[in-house]
């Protein structure tokens, strides 16, 4: 399965994804002429054209390989780690993927995006006989604006509810400001422990950019802080205007009765995401992955997945 996890790392690369491109010219047509906001956006949709016409990256920092395998009882995880790293490596040679594995204590690149945690492998064991490999390649400065909040806050005046949900996320966008590569898409990820909070945060940058939540109550808080983050005005790259985020989404997980975490997930325009099926030695390429699947999605935008 080697050369079939290269080429998913190409795709994901190299094309954004087409809900990705819809929402990023939605916000381009809702800033105004000659504004920067615009003009950035305009820059944007240009470098995605380029990108997918000759197969480069989309942006120089390929970011945080993060991968979430699928598979039948009978594939072996450890088989599947080795075609993955294998073609890790070969895509890096490549120059699919930049160089950005680097060891934290010697500061030493490994140059092939390989090493301890990296790529991140998220293996799941199902009953169906296909194989599903979706790949999310998340940018660091998306990253480094992400954060967590412990309720109850405070600082923010957020409890332990869904306003407090709310007043943490617009809090985490407005401290991003233009320093996560926006317009965003914000995954929030509420409850669990620390560590599967932001799991679950992360998970929800699989989603379609205008899925609904199938839970009548989360998807209403996603539209209101959709339209409360772009109230904001911070906009395109922080340069001001209407387009802030394209999306927000919410996935909760059960908690402890001592603990109300709440994680947002920032992800850049350059929400790079591809997904692989591999069922009777067929390879499919798709921009659905099977995060996404758990989700209503609409019908044209199921048929347009590649």
């Amino acid at each position: 399965m080697q050369k079939d996890f290269l080429e998913l790392i190409r795709r994901a690369s190299c094309d954004l994804p087409a809900d990705v491109i819809r929402a990023i010219k939605q916000g381009r047509n809702a800033e105004a002429n000659g504004s920067p906001s615009r003009s950035a956006l305009d820059d944007v949709i240009e470098n995605c054209d380029l990108a997918s016409r000759t197969s480069r990256p989309i942006c120089q920092d390929t970011g945080t390989n993060i991968w979430y395998v699928h598979h039948p009882r009978s594939v072996s995880q450890m088989a599947l780690t080795r075609d993955i790293l294998a073609a890790t490596r070969k895509a890096t040679k490549l120059a699919y993927l930049r160089p950005n594995a680097v060891d934290s204590i010697t500061g030493k690149n490994s140059g092939d995006n390989t090493g301890p945690g990296a790529p991140v492998i998220h293996f799941h064991e199902w009953s169906r006989k296909s194989l599903v490999a979706d790949l999310l390649l998340k940018g660091g400065g998306s990253e480094n604006v992400s954060a967590q909040y412990s309720l109850p806050n405070g600082a923010i005046g957020a409890g332990r509810d869904l306003e407090g949900i709310r007043r943490s996320v617009v809090d985490a966008v407005f401290n991003a400001q233009g320093k996560g590569c926006g317009p965003g898409i914000i995954g929030v990820g509420v409850g669990g422990d620390r560590a599967t909070s932001m799991i679950e945060a992360k998970e929800q940058l699989f989603r379609l950019v205008n899925d609904k939540n199938p839970d009548p109550v989360l998807a209403k808080l996603e539209k209101t802080l959709h339209k409360q983050c772009n109230e904001l005005g911070i906009g395109p790259m922080g340069f001001g205007g209407s387009t802030t985020v394209m999306g927000v989404k919410i996935g909760a997980r059960h908690r402890l009765p001592a603990s109300f975490f709440v994680s947002i997930a920032y992800l850049c325009w350059a929400a790079r995401r591809a997904s692989l099926s591999i069922s009777g030695g067929v390879a499919t390429y798709s921009q659905i992955s099977q995060q996404a699947m758990k989700y209503k999605l609409p019908a044209t935008a199921a048929r347009k997945g590649r």
